[in-house]
């Protein structure tokens, strides 16, 4: 698995469970807070496509994953 699709799986996962966590209607939740996680995963990724940095996929390359 490359670096690429880490990212990718890792802000998924992310996301879907600070959902699970931050929506009063779901039968996981904790506290609203949980979607601030949502939105700091989300303005990551877009930062990200414009400057390309990255701090997961550095971590992940020095952790020897597969840049791809």
């Amino acid at each position: 698995m490359t670096t690429n699709l880490m990212v990718r799986m890792f802000a998924g996962i992310f996301i879907l469970v600070s959902l699970a966590l931050g929506v009063p209607e779901s039968p996981l939740f904790v506290s609203k807070y949980f979607l601030w996680v949502t939105v700091f995963v989300g303005a990551n990724l877009l930062q990200s496509s414009f400057t390309r940095f990255c701090p997961l996929e550095m971590i992940l390359k020095k952790a020897g994953v597969r840049q791809g």
